[in-house]
Formats: structure tokens, C-alpha cells, sequence
């Protein structure tokens, strides 16, 4: 019977903490549609989610376009569909890897950084003395940081789906010889607006969860500076797994039935 007790206590535990993220994403949410509102500290945050991680994602977003667009004439070529290529960047960085790479590369910068920043105000108890001073922590800590999670991704993989067709169009004209007007008009011709919304949608979801995890791991830290070391460990892997599950459903929602 070991082993099945063993599998049994790792159900609980696995449904044990889905329940405590449940109970906490709820609270975070409720104190951030209730008053009052610290905008200064939504500022703050909007600012090092969004301006301060523009250059990762911008970078990875170009190499990922250029990558993207030799891969797709390498593999055309042998079907002499070389021509599908401008419409294959577009398509496949709008609705997924813009998503998904500048979800990612916010999970590793960010969600550290929330997860390390709160988690060492809890060992330090700091967020006990917040208490003592009559402020909520959740209102304080948790909801500017979860408003401006959800607020700045859908921005910066806007920024990321231009520059990483950017990076598709200077690899398709300036090393494979397309045509410059040739690759924009395949480009806008197959672009649907369809495709950037589920985009900017997954980017919206991925932003909340990058900022629940980071925070639920800070705040729930213990333990000393191993704990923080751990939850932000868990916050950045809880973070991208997250990302890779939700990309799967909303995608099933969106695209499902065409």
C-alpha cells in the first residue's frame, strides 16, 4: 500500500495548493476592483513590467521573427511554397510566439522580481508591520502589481508582434531575395484582426498570472533566504507552465471551430 499512499499524498498536496492559489487569486482580485486604489504604486509597476522588460522582449522578439522566417523557406523549399513564408511569420508570431515568448521572458525578469521583493518583505516582516500600520497588504502589494500585469503585457507583445515581423521581413528581403512590396502585401493580406486580438488576450491572461504567481510565492515565502530562494524559484516555473496550459486553451477557445 506504500505506493498508492504515496500517490494519494501527493494528490492532496497537488489539490491542496490549487485550492490556496484559488482562495488567494480571489482576494487579489477583489482588492483590485475595490477602493482605494495606491496608483502611484499601478505607476510604478506599469513601469518595470512594461518599459523596463521593452528590450528583452524586444530582442528575443526579432530573433525569434528572423529565426522563424528561415526555418519556413528552408522547410518550403521543398514543396516550391516558398511564397507561404511572409504569411506564415505573421500568422504564427501574431497568435503565438509573440504570446508566448514575451510571457516568458516577463515570467523569468518579473516574476523573480515580485516573488524575491515580497518574499523577502515577509522574512524580514515587513508585511506584518503593514499590518500594524491598518494597510492591507493584499490592496498594497498584491493588486498594483496583478492590474499592472494584466494592463502593460498586452502592450509589450503588441511591440513584440511588429518587431518580430520585422525581423521576418529584413531576413525575407535582405537575405532570400523576396520582394519588399511582395512580402508586406502577403503580410496584410493574410493578417486578420482575429489573430491579433486571441494575441493580445493570451497576453492579458499571461500578465495575470505572471503577476499572481510571483506574488502568491512572495507572499506565502518562508524560511529564511532559502525561502525566498525557493519561491522564486517556484514562481518563475509555476509562472511558465502556467503560460504553456493557458496558451493551449485559449487558442482551443479561439481557433477551435474555424
Amino acid at each position: 500500500m506504500n505506493p498508492l499512499a504515496t500517490i494519494g499524498r501527493f494528490a492532496i498536496a497537488f489539490l491542496q495548493r490549487i485550492g490556496a492559489v484559488a482562495f488567494f487569486a480571489s482576494r487579489a482580485v477583489s482588492h483590485c476592483v475595490r477602493p482605494p486604489f495606491y496608483l502611484r504604486h499601478v505607476g510604478l509597476q506599469m513601469m518595470e513590467i512594461g518599459y523596463y522588460s521593452l528590450p528583452v522582449v524586444g530582442m528575443t522578439a526579432l530573433f525569434t521573427g528572423m529565426v522563424l522566417a528561415l526555418q519556413s523557406y528552408t522547410g518550403f523549399a521543398r514543396f516550391s511554397a516558398e511564397g507561404a513564408v511572409a504569411t506564415v511569420v505573421v500568422v504564427s508570431i501574431t497568435r503565438e510566439l509573440g504570446p508566448v515568448i514575451a510571457g516568458l521572458m516577463v515570467a523569468g525578469r518579473i516574476g523573480a522580481s515580485m516573488a524575491a521583493e515580497i518574499g523577502t518583505m515577509r522574512v524580514t516582516e515587513q508585511i506584518d508591520a503593514l499590518h500594524t500600520l491598518s494597510t492591507n497588504p493584499m490592496k498594497y502589494l498584491v493588486a498594483p502589481r496583478i492590474i499592472a500585469g494584466a494592463a502593460m503585457l498586452p502592450l509589450l507583445v503588441l511591440v513584440a508582434d511588429i518587431i518580430g515581423v520585422f525581423g521576418g521581413y529584413i531576413v525575407g528581403v535582405y537575405k532570400l531575395d523576396f520582394n519588399a512590396g511582395t512580402y508586406l502585401k502577403q503580410t496584410f493580406d493574410y493578417l486578420e484582426v482575429m489573430d491579433v486580438v486571441s494575441g493580445l488576450v493570451k497576453a492579458s491572461v499571461f500578465g495575470f498570472i505572471i503577476s499572481l504567481m510571483g506574488c502568491y510565492h512572495g507572499y506565502n515565502s518562508d524560511g529564511g533566504a532559502q525561502g525566498v530562494g525557493r519561491a522564486t524559484t517556484n514562481a518563475v516555473v509555476s509562472a511558465s507552465i502556467l503560460i504553456l496550459v493557458f496558451n493551449y486553451g485559449i487558442t482551443e477557445i479561439f481557433f477551435s471551430g474555424r
